[in-house]
């Protein structure tokens, strides 16, 4: 069986709906010669790496969900990437942070962050790949897989700043590669577990480790297995 065999009807319409909204904002950006990654970095002055693009970043105050784009990673043949937060009044109450770290302080009241996931980005501004990464990467408080995979559907930019294009187009990435971002989660704990037990001191502030799973991505060849799933049902 297939990963997309055993996904839910809703799931699955959700998916669709997703990969639909998708296209239809390459559609709109490509009429104007633009992509998901100039929307974002435009009219920003001088691009830098490291800087976070757009300056202050992008929040949602309805959903709590948060992104920005920057760039640090030219080896891996990336121009840069999204990260994708749910914020503190995004977090049921009763999600508690797991039981890690003792060697930095972590985000505590209005400041607690959720990283979710990053997608990175190539120099024609689409995406390449989904990826977790490490505490230390984000300065985020740590969940563990459960949590996170809860907070996915929760994850909405849904305003216009400072492109509505390119904020629908990463609302819908994050549906559409659902099952794919819980996958990476769960892997992200396995990679976590595995390291500490193989490495001394404190392991979500390892430098050593950064990338804690990673997937390519190929849109049409997942919105055509939605599609296969869906008509078998």
């Amino acid at each position: 069986m297939s990963l997309f065999d055993s996904l839910s009807r809703d799931r699955l319409e959700k998916m669709a709906a997703a990969g639909a909204e998708v296209r239809e904002c390459y559609r709109v950006l490509e009429k104007a010669s633009a992509n998901v990654v100039g929307e974002i970095i435009a009219n920003q002055g001088t691009f830098y790496e490291w800087d976070h693009y757009p300056d202050g970043d992008v929040f949602d105050h309805d959903s709590h969900s948060q992104h920005y784009y920057h760039s640090h990673r030219p080896e891996d043949g990336e121009h840069g990437h999204f990260h994708l937060f749910i914020r503190r009044e995004g977090i049921p109450a009763r999600m508690k942070p797991a039981p890690y770290g003792d060697t930095e302080e972590w985000p505590t009241g209005d400041e607690i962050i959720c990283h979710l996931a990053a997608i990175a980005m190539d120099q024609k501004g689409y995406p390449t790949h989904l990826f977790t990464t490490n505490r230390w990467v984000t300065g985020e408080c740590w969940y563990k897989a459960p949590d996170m995979i809860e907070l996915l559907d929760r994850f909405e930019i849904d305003h216009t700043y400072p492109s509505w294009a390119a904020n629908r187009w990463i609302t819908a990435m994050v549906a559409l590669y659902q099952p794919q971002i819980a996958q990476l989660l769960k892997e992200r704990d396995d990679t976590v577990d595995a390291w500490a037990e193989n490495h001394d001191g404190d392991v979500l502030e390892d430098r050593d480790l950064e990338v804690t799973s990673k997937i390519s991505l190929d849109i049409k060849h997942q919105i055509k297995q939605i599609n296969k799933a869906l008509k078998k049902l």
